[in-house]
């Protein structure tokens, strides 16, 4: 069995797996044992009662952070003429239209989030293989095919965060960084909630959120009452 070294054997010192924190205890503690030699980002797991196999319980979609996620995000649109100048306004990194069709088919990736009008999808649309496997493929679903791409960019510079189910029905979502504020912390994971919330299936009884954890990069994770969290989130 593989030891942990002496830096996350120190900050697993205090924890119990036996125990569950309300969430700014839980933020407090896992902010202070994040003391990595760069700024960890703070993550959240949130354990779901979703069949994911369901197509109907996969969960996919966006959640604005209201303290940002502390990443600079490039942004890359898909847009011709008045639509890539508010693309351009709005702060985007890569604006095109042919020609970033070419770049991003010879491998010129130089964007994290990729907006679309819907009249630009059908040339879009030739990319699936290479945006599809990376998560950079545009939807309607995320807002990310839109005419309204001003607002868009913005909202991706601004903290927009996506979030999925993963086959174990677990959601993963980074909500910022070891260096922000304690209650900038709380609120990015209550609007993480709130939104994972608000997109619960239909066809899901009972007991819908099992487990919420946190943690950091490289840092340990400690379990949050499910019950008195979720009690703090509109």
């Amino acid at each position: 069995m593989a030891k942990n070294g002496k830096r996350l054997t120190k900050a697993y010192e205090g924890l119990s797996s036996d125990v569950t924190y309300d969430l700014k205890k839980g933020v407090e503690l896992i902010k202070e044992r994040a003391n990595a030699k760069f700024n960890e980002t703070i993550e959240v797991s949130v354990n779901l009662s979703i069949d994911p196999k369901k197509s109907d319980q996969h969960l996919r979609g966006v959640v604005q952070l209201p303290g940002g996620t502390g990443k600079v995000l490039r942004v890359g649109v898909f847009a011709r003429d008045a639509k890539a100048k508010e693309a351009l306004d709005a702060g985007a990194d890569v604006v095109g239209s042919d020609d970033l069709l070419e770049k991003v088919m010879a491998g010129q990736i130089d964007f994290d989030r990729c907006i679309a009008t819907p009249d630009m999808m059908g040339l879009v649309g030739r990319l699936g293989r290479v945006l599809g496997p990376k998560g950079l493929m545009p939807n309607p679903k995320l807002g990310t095919v839109t005419m309204d791409v001003a607002s868009a960019v913005t909202a991706a510079k601004g903290g927009q965060v996506e979030y999925r189910t993963d086959k174990g029905a677990i959601v993963h979502v980074g909500v910022g960084k070891a260096s922000f504020e304690v209650d900038v912390l709380v609120d990015n994971v209550k609007a993480l909630l709130s939104g994972l919330l608000k997109a619960k299936p239909t066809g899901v009884k009972g007991t819908y959120v099992k487990r919420i954890h946190l943690s950091s990069t490289m840092g340990p994770s400690v379990s949050l009452d499910v019950s008195g969290t979720l009690s703090t989130v509109a």
